[in-house]
């Protein structure tokens, strides 16, 4: 879906989420325009490896060296004794010269800006900013960019766009899972476990299943719904704008971003690579419908059911009856290296010669090709790859790169 929709001359960025140096790597080889990431501490998510100050450095050089932006999430809320850390931090993070600082909380922001007054600040989808007053508030304080709220429709980010500043930029998310707490502040997983969602340290209670109990019959269950898995009274679609980035960019959102630092370096890849087809395809060919094969790409993901978030107008909904993701292919291999033809892998998943394999690599279109030689690491030949990381050789014309990814459709998952 397009629509009648005018493109702004600037193509919006793509943002992509990146949770250790491999999801690094897949962001800027599949094509972000930046990449947004954590230290070892501030950051809202705990679980990936995040980075150290030597990763940072590191993550920081390689990026601006392919041209790519690195946004640092300073987006918790800290206490008291988190802050005498922080300004040791934001000034590394000014020295070793990142882009901009995503921030919530506002002594935060005060503290960015007295510590590393060069970075830029965006305010975080924390923040709750829902409307044009608020947008201009921060912009006051030194914001660069506002991450607008999950629960705004494109007519009201339409309405903010008109009513703030021209080079007060807007962000928004494109794709990934949603919070059922959209905008953060969810205090279940504290409540529940004692690990702070607002910290990085959320234990996704929502995505549990649920009972009622009687209280003086505590060993028997009672569904929810009328299924006998239970209830997920709690666990949100996932959100995916693939099919309307015209309006997303006409309603005046200049970054489009990806969630999922959690996820593995393959998501990000795939992710990635989809939306930024999506966005050239549709600057190269304007009022072209998108081609199947960019859409379907997103089908390729493990996601739950999608949805297209609050955009549009009405509500995501919820999975009141099954939380399983849709799973219809299953990463079997990753490329290490191609000489004259024989290809090197490393195995991901059990996979068998004679099968049709889907290629995802940078820069072109997913193709397929079929693994009709394989050998093991003794250049023996076998039936199949069983082994987690085991090394295989594919003898192959297809053009297939370092980096690439091999999937295959498993029909049923």
């Amino acid at each position: 879906m397009t629509g009648n929709f005018r493109l702004p001359a600037r193509k919006p960025e793509l943002l992509a989420p990146c949770g250790d140096r491999e999801r690094l790597l897949s962001a800027v080889q599949y094509g972000a325009d930046a990449v947004y990431l954590a230290g070892k501490s501030f950051g809202m998510r705990r679980a990936p490896s995040n980075f150290d100050e030597e990763g940072l450095a590191w993550a920081v050089n390689f990026c601006h060296e392919h041209g790519v932006k690195v946004y640092v999430t300073c987006n918790t809320l800290p206490r008291n004794w988190e802050l005498p850390e922080l300004p040791g931090f934001l000034a590394y993070c000014q020295k070793i010269k990142v882009d901009a600082f995503i921030v919530t909380d506002l002594g935060v922001l005060a503290m960015a800006k007295q510590y590393a007054p060069q970075v830029e600040l965006h305010v975080s989808t924390q923040a709750g900013v829902v409307n044009y007053a608020a947008a201009n508030a921060f912009y006051r304080l030194g914001a660069k960019r506002i991450v607008l709220a999950r629960e705004i429709t494109l007519d009201e980010i339409r309405e903010i766009r008109e009513h703030v500043p021209a080079d007060l930029e807007l962000e928004a998310f494109v794709h990934g899972a949603m919070c059922m707490s959209f905008s953060g502040r969810c205090l279940i997983s504290n409540y529940l476990t004692g690990r702070d969602a607002n910290r990085g340290e959320c234990a996704q209670p929502c995505r549990w299943e649920y009972f009622v109990t009687e209280k003086k019959r505590p060993e028997e269950h009672f569904p929810l719904v009328q299924e006998p898995e239970g209830a997920y009274l709690f666990s949100s679609k996932d959100l995916c704008m693939i099919g309307h980035l015209p309006e997303m960019a006409a309603a005046g959102i200049g970054s489009l971003k990806i969630e999922g630092r959690a996820k593995s370096a393959y998501y990000v890849a795939s992710a990635t690579a989809a939306y930024r087809r999506a966005l050239d395809f549709l600057w190269e060919h304007p009022g072209e419908p998108l081609p199947e094969d960019i859409l379907e790409e997103t089908e390729k993901l493990s996601h739950r059911e999608y949805s297209t978030g609050f955009y549009l107008g009405g509500e995501p909904g919820q999975i009141p009856g099954d939380d399983r993701y849709v799973r219809n292919y299953e990463v079997v291999a990753v490329c290490e290296e191609n000489v004259n033809g024989l290809v090197t892998l490393r195995q991901r998943g059990k996979f068998f010669r004679g099968e049709t394999v889907d290629v995802l690599q940078p820069g072109t279109a997913p193709f397929t090709a079929g693994l009709e030689e394989i050998w093991n690491e003794n250049r023996e030949p076998i039936a199949s790859a069983p082994h987690a990381e085991m090394k295989v050789y594919w003898r192959t014309g297809a053009p297939v790169v370092p980096g690439a990814y091999l999937r295959v459709k498993r029909a049923g998952r």
